[in-house]
C-alpha cells in the first residue's frame, strides 16, 4: 500500500495547494495522506492571540474542504485540527475518509511555560483512553498527537491492537532533530510497526525567540530503519507499507511471542 506525507507550512484557507498534491497522490494510487500539526490552523502561539470565532470559522471551512477532497480523490486524509465547541478550543486529529469523518481528541498536551497547550485547550485530562485505530485494505493504522510519542501508554495500546502503522503529525522545533530521529526509530523497532511522521516547516518569530520548524518528515520501518526522509522544504513523500514485512519483523525479533501468555505478578 502507498501512503504519503505532505510536508508544508500553514496552508491558509485556499485548498489549491492541497488539491495539487492530492491529484499527485491519486496518480500514484496513494491510499492515505498525513499532514503535520498547525498546517490547517496557524501555529499555536498565533492561535493564543486569535479570537475563538475566527478559529471556528477557519476550521469549519477546512473541515468542509477536506471532506470534499477525501471523496473526490477517494483516499483518507489525516490532519490535526482545532475545533471550537461552546466557546472552548479543542485539539484534535481528524480522519477524513471518503465515507466518514472521525476525530481523535489529543489526550496529553504540552504544558511548558513557553508553550502551554494544556492551559489553552479544553481537552479533558481525567483518564487516558485508547487512541483511535482504523483499517484501510487490511492495514491497521493508529493515530496520536505528536507530543504523545513520549508516553509508553499509547504504544502499549498499539501493541495490544496489533497496529501496522502509527501516524504521527508533529510540529517539532528548537534543534530537536536528532532526539526525534532516535525516539522514532526506537519506537518503530520495539513495536515492529511503521511510523509515518509529518512535521511542519516554516518559522514563527516572537519578541525573544525564533521557532524554526525543520521538517524531516519520514517513514520509519518496523525494523527501526528510516526508510525515507525529507529535508526542510515543502515536499510530498510517498512510501510503501508492506504488511508482510511487518509480520516478518515481528516473527524475527519475537518480542510479542516472548511475552504472550505470561501473567503479570503483583
Amino acid at each position: 500500500m502507498k501512503v504519503a506525507v505532505l510536508q508544508t507550512a500553514y496552508l491558509g484557507m485556499s485548498s489549491n495547494r492541497l488539491d495539487y498534491y492530492l491529484r499527485a497522490c491519486k496518480l500514484k494510487d496513494v491510499k492515505l495522506l498525513l499532514l503535520g500539526e498547525y498546517v490547517l490552523n496557524r501555529f499555536f502561539k498565533e492561535l493564543e492571540k486569535t479570537p475563538l470565532s475566527m478559529i471556528k470559522e477557519q476550521s469549519s471551512h477546512q473541515i468542509k474542504n477536506l471532506k470534499e477532497l477525501a471523496k473526490r480523490y477517494e483516499l483518507t486524509i489525516v490532519a490535526p485540527l482545532v475545533t471550537i465547541q461552546k466557546e472552548k478550543a479543542y485539539k484534535n486529529v481528524a480522519i477524513f475518509s471518503p465515507k466518514k469523518t472521525q476525530y481523535y481528541l489529543q489526550q496529553i498536551l504540552i504544558d511548558y511555560k513557553h508553550w502551554n497547550e494544556k492551559k489553552f485547550f479544553a481537552n479533558p485530562a481525567e483518564c487516558l483512553k485508547p487512541p483511535v485505530t482504523f483499517m484501510i485494505d487490511n492495514v491497521k493504522f493508529g493515530v496520536i498527537g505528536g507530543f504523545e510519542l513520549h508516553f509508553n501508554y499509547f504504544f502499549d495500546q498499539f501493541y495490544k491492537k496489533n497496529v501496522d502503522v502509527v501516524l504521527l503529525p508533529t510540529v517539532s522545533t528548537f534543534d530537536s532533530n536528532q532526539r526525534w530521529r532516535e525516539i522514532l526509530k526506537t519506537r518503530a523497532y520495539l513495536g515492529n510497526h511503521y511510523i509515518l511522521r509529518a512535521n511542519r516547516i516554516g518559522e514563527y518569530l516572537d519578541k525573544k525567540t525564533k521557532w524554526n520548524f525543520y521538517g524531516e518528515s519520514m517513514c520509519v520501518d518496523p525494523n527501526g530503519k528510516i526508510d525515507s526522509i525529507l529535508a526542510d522544504k515543502e515536499e510530498l513523500l510517498i512510501c510503501d507499507i508492506d504488511k508482510e514485512y511487518v509480520k516478518e519483523c515481528k516473527k524475527a525479533w519475537g518480542f510479542r511471542a516472548t511475552v504472550n501468555g505470561r501473567r503479570i505478578c503483583e
